[in-house]
């Protein structure tokens, strides 16, 4: 496929499990940071499937992200589609994933001896899924979900530029919903199959796509939601207005201007 419909090309998609660790390293540490610079004693609630990564003095959780090219939102198997109510009772989207799973083989072995009959029965599940996301509120559930498990997280705290920039879970829903176009991916040349992700664009370009990861037996059969660091930042930092500063570290977006750092002084010393 060609790079406009990729985030990151196949063939890099994988990172070494050594890789792995220091990314993730990376990410504690970069959480640890935040924590500290609002007076925090390492004071972490970070479960295999949460996604606070830091509960702030007023009780208030966000999920941290670093990084310096892609965030991977979810990476979900069908178990975690099966029990989470959350995804069972989002318009029918929870269903339309399973049967995305359910497409493939059961193992790993039976899908690289035919993989086409694979993608061939993922179509119209993943060209429903982008049917239904025409509808904006659609969309923004799908984000509410997605980045913030149903309201569990309040603020996605961004590390860049040596700054934590913090935006409140609505505006981040809102500005996703209004300004990105769903699509599905296409067959840009012989032998590619077209339909097997859901693509969702800003200003014409990719910021996130949804897909089936199949490129290794370690992670077949789940979905994954990946977004674009810098693209989703340009949309956030031109959708929703810089309000305060917390301190010169810690910028405010939004309505979270008005809603972070209200806890006694004594706590962020």
């Amino acid at each position: 496929m060609e790079p406009a419909e990729e985030l990151i090309p196949h063939k890099k998609r994988g990172l070494s499990s050594d890789a792995a660790r220091k990314v993730r390293q990376q990410g504690h540490d970069d959480a640890l940071y935040f924590a500290w610079l609002i007076g925090m004693d390492t004071d972490y609630l970070n479960g295999p499937q949460a996604k606070k990564d830091v509960v702030d003095p007023s009780g208030d959780t966000h999920s941290v992200k670093s990084g310096s090219k892609k965030w991977q939102i979810f990476l979900y198997g069908l178990s975690r589609f099966r029990e989470d109510d959350g995804f069972a009772v989002m318009n029918g989207m929870g269903e339309l994933l399973k049967s995305c799973i359910r497409a493939f083989p059961l193992d790993f072995a039976t899908y690289q001896r035919d993989k086409q009959s694979a993608k061939e029965a993922l179509r119209p599940h993943m060209r429903e899924i982008a049917n239904r996301l025409q509808d904006k509120p659609r969309v923004r559930a799908f984000f509410h979900k997605a980045m913030f498990n149903g309201g569990e997280v309040d603020y996605l705290t961004i590390k860049h530029d040596g700054r934590y920039h913090i935006f409140f879970n609505r505006d981040v829903i809102q500005a996703f919903g209004d300004h990105l176009a769903v699509e599905n991916s296409k067959a840009r040349s012989a032998g590619q199959t077209p339909e097997q992700k859901v693509i969702f664009k800003y200003q014409g370009i990719n910021l996130a796509e949804l897909e089936m990861r199949n490129d290794s037996e370690v992670h077949y059969g789940e979905i994954r939601f990946n977004m674009i660091k810098q693209r989703a930042l340009d949309l956030l930092f031109t959708h929703i207005p810089k309000t305060g500063e917390y301190s010169g570290e810690v910028w405010l977006y939004g309505q979270a201007g008005r809603r972070f750092g209200r806890w006694p002084q004594k706590a962020a010393a």
